[in-house]
């Protein structure tokens, strides 16, 4: 039987606050132009309501970000010595303040509407390949009535990247420049008031330092994973958050994915725009040819989401149903396997407790040709759940990773208790796995056949 590698997660245990009990001046600005999702509203504070499935970490000070960071580099350091090839999860909100990751998710997302606009881009086009030049980004800004034009080109010169005098969508999306000052980064035009003005007020002193600081615990965490042979999941978090943390996921990609995947970022497939952001970091990683690491979920924050976006008033991110999920998992779960049958430098984790998903992966694995052998594709699933799944598909010599959670007993019980809850459903399976045990015990008694070791495929 294959040996089941430990999946390690941090749990951590903070007392609740929230983003608006720590803000300073520039956080309450809010103004009509602003993207109503990428606000942060007090009524939604506790970023743990109808949400069971996720750990949530809230902001008290960097001192405490700290504390969080030995905590987890303990975790690489422990899923480094149980395994030669192991995995720690995690979560980026505990690094830093959450506010300054739902302020870069604003720019991000209002940068690529922006480029949309620009280049006219229609459905029925492909939108990587679209360019936008200096000249036809000057004459844009003319055209949409910004007639401060930036004629030093400093903003145009920080989004083309390569110095190619031109720029495409993977180019404007590189924001995160190691020499360029991050309070540039929140500045996007205003096309009413037809010139430059900053998405927010302009970050103080202070809050440039916390930006710098929480980037730096990223990179100790990447550093530390690459020393001790742990590949490391960036866990993806609520939508308001997420473009900025799937940005500093591929960001750590470039640096540390160079000759093996060893940074994955993850991707909930519940959302409407999964399958086009898989897309482009997928071409992405091809482009730079890094390592691509993956990890498929269908997603922690439905209710939430859902919920959030009704009373607020933007559009729901979240797919109508479970089946439309499922459909979006299929998709993106086919997109990665038909890419790392022609390109092979792309890891995913399968993670999910769907029989009907695991049998669709597996089924496409051979037809596509990718061998359990090569350790590209891995299958994870809660420790002491769906074991039915995860021993048939390891004793068949596939990689699987039971995820473990990882801290004190009083702080992992109730994330547990809560799992439970949530996955009560799931547990029905447990009378599955029982009857399948009974099943199995009687034939080996019946048949003399005290062990079994399925053929390898």
């Amino acid at each position: 039987m294959r040996r089941l590698d430990a999946l390690v997660r941090a749990i951590h245990l903070v007392t609740p606050t929230e983003m608006f009990t720590c803000k300073t001046g520039f956080q309450y600005f809010v103004a009509a132009d602003r993207h109503k999702q990428f606000q942060a509203y007090p009524q939604f504070a506790d970023r743990r309501e109808d949400v069971a499935s996720a750990r949530t970490y809230f902001y008290h000070d960097e001192g405490k970000c700290d504390e969080n960071l030995d905590v987890l580099l303990n975790c690489i350091d422990v899923a480094g010595s149980t395994s030669t090839d192991g995995f720690a999860a995690i979560k980026l909100t505990a690094l830093g303040r959450p506010q300054l990751l739902l302020n870069l998710s604003e720019v991000l997302t209002q940068t690529r509407n922006i480029f949309i606009k620009m280049v006219g881009w229609k459905q029925s086009s492909d939108l990587i390949e679209q360019r936008l030049s200096r000249d036809e980004f000057q004459r844009q800004l003319y055209e949409m009535g910004i007639t401060s034009r930036d004629e030093t080109g400093e903003w145009f010169t920080w989004m083309d990247n390569n110095q190619s005098g031109s720029i495409d969508l993977l180019d404007w999306d590189r924001l995160m420049q190691p020499n360029l000052k991050l309070s540039k980064l929140f500045k996007v035009p205003r096309l009413e008031k037809g010139k430059l003005h900053p998405i927010l007020l302009t970050l103080t002193e202070e809050e440039e330092v916390q930006m710098k600081r929480m980037l730096r615990r990223i990179d100790s965490l990447a550093k530390r994973a690459t020393e001790k042979n742990v590949r490391l999941m960036v866990d993806a978090e609520q939508t308001y958050f997420q473009p900025a943390i799937s940005r500093l996921a591929i960001e750590m990609m470039r640096k540390f994915n160079k000759q093996k995947a060893v940074i994955f970022n993850t991707y909930q497939c519940y959302l409407k725009q999964c399958s086009n952001n898989l897309c482009l970091d997928l071409e992405l990683s091809k482009r730079e040819d890094f390592w691509f690491g993956s990890k498929l979920v269908r997603g922690a924050y439905m209710d939430q989401e859902r919920k959030r976006a009704q009373e607020i008033g933007y559009l729901d991110p979240i797919n109508q149903d479970y089946d439309a999920t499922s459909q979006f998992y299929h998709g993106c779960l086919d997109m990665i396997l038909n890419e790392i049958s022609s390109r092979p430098k792309i890891n995913v984790m399968v993670a999910s407790h769907n029989e009907d998903t695991i049998r669709i992966a597996v089924n496409r694995m051979k037809e596509l040709n990718i061998s359990a052998n090569d350790q590209l594709v891995y299958f994870g699933q809660l420790f002491g759940m769906c074991d039915q799944v995860s021993f048939t598909l390891g004793q068949a010599g596939y990689a699987v990773y039971k995820y473990v959670p990882y801290g004190p007993v009083k702080d992992v019980i109730p994330y547990l208790s809560r799992r439970a809850f949530e996955n009560r459903g799931m547990l029905q399976g447990v009378t599955k796995e029982r009857e399948l045990l009974w099943k199995e015990l009687k034939r080996r008694i019946l048949n003399g056949e005290f062990s079994h070791m399925p053929e390898v495929v």
